[in-house]
């Protein structure tokens, strides 16, 4: 018996959803002066990793660069040891044959130590290449951390502004929330989460659904007054309620305009 004591009523159903809604959509609008400011910063933050990461890698190819000079310069003092030594034995060759195959060896080693220059010389300027890359890197990485300390500022100056009120909101809508049977409240959501503007309930303007402005037939508009059941728009799914019990003034419909008392002034002007 208690359980339906505390069941809330249609009309009440409906002006708790309208009074959620509105906390709500007032917590849309503190999100919405964030704006793009937290994907922003989330850009940003993953922009700055990519460059770290790119520095780092640049930095690495340096280093196997450098290794790759000094193992070239390695391979030139063991080219130069072996043209020393077959110079020596040139000197002590007995014949044609001897002299031609150290002749021989000491091209091969000079021409291993041309070889040799010419790597260090491709690695140097791979370095200096891969040094300027690094450079124009280090920049960028710089300007995007003083463009995200910019925004973090500018976001947490935005929290920091509406922080109380949204969650003042938060805790409100909570309460509602807990008042609204669990059904009604997922089928609101949903509703809600699929509208373009995040408004599930909305109040009858002119003769039309408030949410997608479809004509509302008369006979459907009187059933949305009397606050028998809830009722949604046949066009756009949104819960509709009644002007008066959302709290804001209804516009004069067209159906209420009288127009035709002015010509029967005008007849009566005409017989006199």
């Amino acid at each position: 018996m208690a359980k339906k004591e505390q069941e809330l009523s249609v009309e009440e159903k409906l002006k708790t959803l309208f009074q959620l809604q509105t906390s709500l959509s007032a917590i849309d609008e503190k999100k919405a002066l964030r704006g793009e400011l937290p994907l922003e910063v989330q850009d940003l933050e993953d922009e700055i990793e990519g460059l770290k990461i790119r520095i780092d890698k640049i930095n690495n190819e340096i280093d196997e660069f450098e290794k790759a000079i000094n193992d070239r310069k390695g391979d030139i003092i063991e080219a130069q040891t072996s043209v020393q030594r077959y110079k020596l034995q040139l000197d002590d060759v007995r014949n044609n044959r001897e002299y031609d195959t150290l002749s021989k060896e000491i091209e091969f080693q000079q021409l291993e130590i041309e070889l040799c220059n010419k790597k260090i010389r491709e690695a140097q300027q791979k370095i200096k290449d891969k040094i300027a890359e690094r450079e124009k890197a280090e920049l960028n990485l710089d300007d995007h951390i003083q463009e995200l300390e910019m925004k973090r500022n500018e976001l947490d100056d935005i929290i920091e502004e509406t922080r109380a009120e949204e969650d003042h909101l938060k805790v409100k809508a909570k309460e509602l929330e807990s008042k609204i049977e669990p059904r009604l409240l997922t089928s609101f959501k949903r509703i809600r989460k699929s509208a373009r503007n995040g408004l599930g309930i909305v109040y009858v303007q002119r003769d039309a659904c408030g949410g997608c402005f479809n004509k509302i037939p008369p006979q459907r508009q009187l059933d949305i007054k009397m606050h028998k059941k809830i009722i949604v728009c046949e066009y756009c799914g949104r819960i509709l309620i009644d002007p008066e019990l959302a709290g804001v003034k209804s516009n004069v419909s067209a159906d209420e305009k009288k127009k035709p008392r002015k010509r029967s002034i005008r007849r009566k002007k005409d017989e006199e």
